[in-house]
């Protein structure tokens, strides 16, 4: 038996990278799942999986929200998690960037987790709860230059997750954040083609790599599953220990790195 028979899971942002490789993994677990992503075409690999149901949209929009978790009980009869995905990045001069993108990243990182909390809140709690794991960032804990906006975002993911996980813990609905490092992923690809970048971020890794959405997707799987129920509230770095280290220097080689 798989841990997830008979589960119904939401996730956003999954026509791509980490949401895409959370879906696949949920299904290869046994769940049944509704995706959502901003791209319809990103989504058509769902037609191919029975217990994969696709519903296109800006989750800035309570509308979709709402039609997504309804979805889940029109279709598979309830909802029992969500992975809260979806989100974009935005770099820029504190002075001159326009604050129409400071409002959106806001909208796509902030605003619709509120609503896709929101919109879970009433069918966990008839299932008697739930559990929603929404991607930060190491990035939400710490600055970057240039990254302001997308810092401010991710900080504000994390704060929003703690305060509510203490509001819908007694409704049995866990709540929980996950923080990626670098990952090889569609949005990543601008800063992975700058080799002096991506050597950086690769060597601030403990592990000296980045990581891949398979990896990140199995925090996921495991946050929404029952096997973390005791887990709300928690922040959970997927970094390769890149926010382990304080910056100073650069890890190398150590004495336990050497071949026998």
């Amino acid at each position: 038996m798989s841990r997830h028979d008979g589960r119904v899971v939401w996730v956003t942002g999954a026509g791509s990278g980490i949401g895409l490789a959370t879906a696949h993994r949920l299904l290869d677990q046994g769940a049944s799942v509704v995706v959502t992503d901003l791209n319809a075409e990103s989504l058509t690999w769902a037609e191919n999986h029975r217990e994969a149901v696709a519903v296109p949209g800006d989750v800035t929009d309570e509308g979709v929200n709402s039609t997504a978790v309804g979805v889940a009980g029109e279709r598979f009869g309830g909802l029992d998690a969500a992975v809260l995905n979806a989100g974009m990045s935005q770099r820029g001069d504190l002075a001159t960037l326009p604050m129409e993108q400071f409002d959106r990243t806001f909208e796509v990182n902030v605003r619709a987790v509120v609503l896709g909390i929101r919109a879970c809140i009433e069918p966990m709690r008839n299932r008697g709860g739930g559990a929603i794991a929404v991607t930060s960032s190491t990035s939400g804990l710490g600055g970057d230059p240039g990254l302001w906006p997308y810092n401010t975002a991710k900080a504000a993911v994390i704060n929003l997750v703690r305060a509510v996980a203490l509001d819908l813990g007694p409704l049995g609905i866990r709540v929980n954040a996950v923080c990626p490092g670098p990952t090889e992923t569609a949005m990543t690809e601008r800063v992975r083609s700058e080799p002096e970048i991506y050597e950086s971020l690769r060597r601030q890794s403990a592990l000296q790599r980045w990581a891949q959405p398979s990896e990140v997707a199995a925090v996921f799987d495991f946050l929404v599953s029952p096997e973390s129920s005791i887990v709300t509230g928690a922040v959970v770095p997927a970094d390769g220990g890149i926010s382990a280290n304080a910056g100073h220097f650069l890890p190398g080689p150590g004495p336990m790195s050497t071949a026998s």
